[in-house]
């Protein structure tokens, strides 16, 4: 048997093996528990902590100082921290749409559920946005027929709820029901078209804010709510909020 023989046998051999089939029976694991029992790589540890460090000393830089500790179970129809939430988009978020559109918004709704935590009173930090704003929720402006802007007073009268608003005023009478809705201090013309701006969670249909969802007029800002939070705390310095009548019920 020469050479190449040897070779074509084991070929063949290694062909055959290959179409063996192979199933799998089971899959085991287990469960580990992270914990200080756990081993550190000094290695890992080395290698991350540079970068750990960095990302801290931005995080906790301050930008502004808060008077009081805010949060938005603070009120039932508006709350310090959703205001100042809502204020802040229309004030860092308006320049950017009348340079793209000449236009301005004209009002701004964001979500209750979208503030995630309180603004304790103190330092002000980038690290203070993030747990307010953990999402990656964007700026968007969307035009309303007033049709639209009728469904978006009935959600806020119906909801009953402190969600952020700003520019615009809603007064309840004494039954809850809506007395009044303004904007600059004229009825809403439920005749006309607004540029609402909102986040893009709720322009897909988020909270059950569905009157957003038919619209196709849509401008994306590609301005994050967390970062408009930190131009926002960068700029004002001292951070002081109020709850108004933005949103209230009349007592008779």
């Amino acid at each position: 048997m020469n050479y190449k023989q040897v070779c074509l046998i084991i070929v063949l051999t290694f062909c055959v093996a290959c179409k063996t089939d192979v199933h799998l029976n089971k899959v085991e694991g287990k469960q580990i528990n992270i914990s200080d029992s756990l081993a550190i790589d000094t290695n890992i540890e080395d290698f991350i902590k540079p970068y750990r460090d960095n990302v801290n000393k931005n995080l906790d830089s301050v930008l502004a100082y808060a008077v009081d500790t805010y949060s938005k179970r603070d009120g039932n129809y508006n709350t310090a921290i959703g205001n100042m939430m809502a204020d802040a988009v229309f004030e860092q978020a308006n320049p950017v749409f009348k340079n793209r559109t000449g236009k301005n918004i004209d009002f701004v709704l964001l979500n209750h559920g979208g503030i995630r935590a309180i603004i304790s009173k103190g330092k002000v930090t980038t690290r203070t946005a993030y747990e307010v704003m953990p999402f990656e929720n964007s700026v968007v402006v969307v035009t309303l027929k007033g049709t639209q802007v009728k469904e978006l007073i009935d959600y806020l009268v119906a909801d009953k709820r402190a969600h952020p608003i700003s520019k615009l005023k809603v007064v309840l009478d004494s039954n809850e029901q809506l007395k009044s809705a303004e904007l600059d201090g004229k009825p809403i013309d439920f005749n006309a078209t607004y540029n609402v701006a909102t986040n893009d969670y709720l322009y897909n249909g988020g909270d059950s804010m569905n009157f957003f969802k038919t619209n196709d007029s849509l401008y994306v800002l590609d301005y994050k709510i967390r970062n408009v939070l930190i131009d926002y705390f960068t700029k004002i310095d001292t951070l002081n909020p109020v709850r108004d009548d933005r949103f209230i019920q009349l007592n008779n």
